[in-house]
């Protein structure tokens, strides 16, 4: 009995390692942060063409499996490509292709196979969605990965567009996304993911001097990053004026409100002491910020 009991013990132990170790290989927090506004602009695509929810669960559930495999897919590809990058930066330790608990081998290939099952998905709900889930994965994987992360300062920018497609590949599954409200979420993701990002780089500045990877706080020091980030916070206060007629007041003052708070945090950043701990309290907001934007999007059209 004694046994038995070590045994499933060490089985239930291994089970979540490999588990942390999924999580770790698909950055959670990020492939949280990409599905969530898929589903919201799904949502607002019924809400604003008066379809009904209950007649669109089968191209719901095939529009979120299918693009949270891509991103998935794209992720992946992602760890296996940077791995040598990794390897030397204390914020990547955990992840599995650096601890060696996944082979690069299947690593490649589970990225490989995700993204064709995910747009082979895809092509089940619309020509449009697929579309947009193929581009930003290319551009992800391909322009960002590949190509410009290790070269170019600016590779933040393009990897901002890939995570902006997402809305639109939910509003795209009920109907075409030449719509205000998705093309202006594109554009809120667009500016967004700057800043956001900034702050990680800021807060892991000694990582990616390390690894050798040519971000701005890298190239260009922290104070003309932060600098940055605030003009991308302060980019973002005239796009909620262009979602009043759809989604009402409410919004609008809520977004204004996080937006501006946003922007005083970043004023002080400038007269920090600790730089990186503002670093980490921008980080924060900023998904905060995401989250409860988007959040209040659904909630004000259910």
């Amino acid at each position: 009995m004694k046994n038995v009991t070590i045994q499933r013990s060490s089985d239930s132990s291994s089970l979540v390692s490999l588990l942390i170790d999924i999580k770790n290989l698909l950055k959670g927090k990020v492939l949280i942060a990409n599905v969530f506004p898929v589903f919201t602009a799904f949502w607002l695509a019924l809400y604003f063409q008066g379809e009904q929810f209950s007649d669109h669960i089968g191209l719901f559930f095939l529009t979120l499996i299918g693009s949270t495999l891509v991103i998935s897919g794209a992720l992946m590809l992602n760890n296996w490509f940077e791995v040598d990058l990794d390897q030397n930066m204390d914020r990547t330790q955990e992840r599995p292709t650096v601890s060696g608990n996944f082979s690069l081998r299947s690593v490649l290939l589970a990225g490989i196979v995700t993204t064709i099952v995910g747009l082979a998905i895809m092509f089940f709900t619309t020509n449009e969605a697929l579309l947009y889930s193929f581009l930003g994965w290319f551009v992800y994987v391909v322009l960002y990965t590949f190509w410009s992360k290790r070269k170019y300062a600016w590779n933040t920018l393009i990897g901002s567009v890939s995570g902006a497609f997402t809305p639109l590949i939910g509003w795209a599954a009920i109907a075409p996304a030449n719509h205000i409200v998705p093309i202006t979420l594109f554009v809120i993701l667009l500016i967004w993911q700057v800043p956001h990002t900034l702050a990680i780089t800021i807060r892991r500045l000694e990582d990616y001097t390390r690894a050798g990877v040519p971000m701005l706080p890298v190239v260009r020091g922290v104070q003309v990053a932060m600098m940055h980030h605030l003009i991308y916070i302060i980019a973002l206060l005239p796009l909620p004026f262009l979602l009043i007629e759809p989604l009402g007041w409410i919004f609008f003052v809520v977004a204004i409100l996080l937006t501006i708070i946003w922007v005083i945090h970043a004023v002080k950043g400038f007269q920090a002491k600790d730089q990186k701990q503002w670093a980490q309290t921008s980080l924060r907001f900023s998904l905060i910020y995401l989250i409860l934007l988007f959040l209040l999007m659904v909630i004000l059209t259910i």
